[in-house]
């Protein structure tokens, strides 16, 4: 089997440079390029979150070329966390390189938690969002209401951020095209189903 490419990187952001990695499949070209965005940073939240890698992971096996980078002030981020404002012209500076780095791949967006919001916010030019245990405690409904491409929502059945019969009231009325998954899970993290998440994913495959 042949070793996947990965190369470590700093991007340009808008607060100082942020930390990077991509990813290429091990096998073949690209068929698709994935941003890949991960939870709060104030609690804990990096790139190498494990639900973030086993959704990269997932993204990659099916075909597509991931970047995972660390907000503004995370790890060698530089910048200071910006409750979420500054956060989305990270991910939109880092969407913007992956595209001109691979033009004319079908974009995906993909966020865990916070980083879901994030995604919601940085839709443009993606052919689909994954919406990963999407915190409705916070009330930002109208993040989902929004974003008008297809978002595909991946959800535990034991989200503490996101109890599950406030996400399917949310699921419910939202128009537009969307999908959503329930994973059998112990939490917001998807404690003793991580292989289950995963499957989900790979089972979505990637846009045409």
């Amino acid at each position: 089997m042949m070793t996947r490419r990965m190369e470590t990187l700093f991007l340009a952001g808008p607060a100082g440079r942020l930390e990077a990695l991509l990813e290429e499949p091990g096998s073949g070209e690209p068929r698709a390029a994935a941003l890949v965005l991960h939870p709060h940073p104030l609690g804990g939240g990096t790139m190498h979150n494990k639900v973030v890698y086993r959704m990269a992971r997932a993204l990659r096996d099916l075909g597509a070329v991931t970047l995972r980078f660390n907000f503004r002030g995370v790890h060698l981020s530089e910048g200071q966390h910006d409750h979420g404002r500054g956060e989305v012209d990270d991910a939109r500076t880092a969407r913007d390189f992956l595209t001109a780095r691979y033009p004319g791949l079908p974009l995906v967006i993909a966020g865990f938690s916070f980083g879901s919001r994030v995604a919601l916010q940085c839709w443009q030019g993606a052919r689909r969002v994954y919406v990963v245990g999407v915190p409705t405690i916070y009330r930002q409904y109208s993040l989902l209401d929004h974003c008008p491409v297809l978002r595909v929502l991946v959800h535990s059945t034991n989200d503490e951020f996101g109890p599950r019969e406030q996400l399917q009231l949310v699921y419910d009325r939202l128009w537009g095209p969307k999908r959503l998954h329930w994973v059998e899970a112990r939490d917001h993290f998807f404690a003793g189903n991580l292989e289950g998440f995963e499957q989900v994913i790979r089972a979505e495959g990637l846009p045409g």
